[in-house]
């Protein structure tokens, strides 16, 4: 699809500025059912917009947290997806940094680089808040949505990304722009979940060489977390979970142990702190979401200096804790979103160690299905629990 849109791309770009697109989406109308195929109307991007062809879509767990009403965030009716390699179609007033036939990576933490935003410009953290309480409420910058049903309804935006769709509209500030040789079916993983795991480790943590540690959870985040740690030299890497199917990837992906906690007759930061390592590990991730085993990845950190780094979205209303001595005893509890990349500075960066060869991410990509039509059984899949992730190409 890829070729025939860069052959067709004049005509199908002069056949559609400015004016709304037709086209097919998967539509959350409410928590816990499955998505609805329906044809909907993309209007065209307003002044600092961009309206873009979805090519593929990768599904991640924050996806379903919301679709099975976790998300206090969650609207309905809207239009999920936040992990998705597109082209641009269209451009709206005042937009320079991308053009039609671009190819970008949607981000759902945008970078907005203006001189003003102290967030922007601080070297120490992702965090832009232009667009957030906008994007947090479903909607556009301007307060609209860019979606309609056939009854002409509005439909609510996800992440400021809605890439269940063939269209979607953008903020500029959320488009990466990405090596247009870059496959957009395998790139589109730098969309969240990869990234996250490898910049919670790079950035976040700033994993040194020689150093221990531990991960919680073999999702795609836990695994991005275990390659990304393996590549700045951790010289010990336990991977943590209660299904040991998950192992051999993790192996592969250079986790030197592995523990299935739920056969132990002990916590498993008792078994990492005191048998695995003497006195804990260097790092420990949780990739989960959930709250004891954002405790347990702690309290299995090294006395003294272990750092632990919350990455799992937990359910609303959860609370974490511990006892203070885990502090005061030299540990440190951090976070991360977006694994602390600047979207639109990062992520093409990434994308070209990618086509270096130096960044390989095509096994995490276990699942694959055809048509935006494909996107619930891709989610049976992610269920299944054997899916790392399940790619949808539009």
């Amino acid at each position: 699809s890829n070729i025939v849109f860069a052959h067709n791309k004049k005509r199908l770009i002069m056949s559609t500025v400015g004016k709304p697109i037709e086209c097919k989406a998967m539509v959350a109308r409410a928590a816990k059912q499955p998505l609805s195929l329906e044809t909907i109307t993309v209007d065209p991007p307003k002044a600092g917009e961009v309206r873009v062809k979805v090519i593929a879509n990768a599904l991640c767990h924050t996806d379903i947290y919301t679709l099975d009403g976790f998300d206090p965030e969650g609207l309905f009716p809207c239009i999920l997806g936040h992990e998705a390699g597109c082209i641009v179609e269209s451009v709206g007033e005042g937009v320079t940094s991308v053009a039609p036939g671009d190819h970008v990576i949607p981000c759902y933490t945008p970078q907005c680089c203006e001189a003003q935003c102290i967030f922007c410009q601080s070297p120490k953290t992702n965090l832009c808040p232009k667009i957030r309480s906008s994007q947090g409420q479903g909607i556009m910058p301007d307060g609209s949505v860019r979606f309609k049903d056939a009854e002409g309804n509005p439909i609510y935006h996800f992440m400021g990304c809605s890439t269940m769709s063939e269209y979607t509209v953008l903020a500029e500030i959320s488009c990466a722009k990405i090596n247009d040789a870059a496959p957009l079916d395998k790139v589109c993983l730098f969309g969240c979940g990869v990234s996250t795991g490898l910049g919670a480790v790079w950035n976040t943590c700033k994993v040194e060489v020689n150093s221990t540690v531990a991960v919680f959870g073999l999702g795609a985040v836990g695994l991005a977390v275990i390659q990304g740690a393996k590549m700045a030299g951790a010289s010990k890497i336990i991977a943590v979970d209660v299904l040991p199917g998950k192992f051999p990837a993790a192996i592969k992906m250079g986790a030197t142990d592995t523990v299935d906690s739920s056969k132990l007759d002990k916590p498993v930061q008792s078994h990492i702190a005191g048998e695995l390592t003497q006195w804990g590990v260097d790092y420990s991730f949780d990739c989960t979401g959930n709250t004891n085993v954002m405790r347990a990845a702690l309290e299995c950190a090294h006395r003294g200096w272990g750092t632990s780094c919350v990455i799992g979205v937990a359910a609303s209303g959860h609370e974490i804790s511990t006892r203070p001595f885990q502090l005061v005893t030299g540990r440190v509890w951090k976070g991360t979103a977006f694994g602390g990349f600047k979207s639109r500075r990062d992520v093409p960066l990434l994308v070209e160690r990618f086509m270096a060869g130096k960044l390989p991410i095509e096994d995490y990509i276990t699942h694959e299905f055809d048509g935006v039509e494909g996107t619930n059984d891709a989610i049976d899949a992610l269920h299944g629990g054997s899916c790392l992730r399940a790619v949808v190409k539009y």
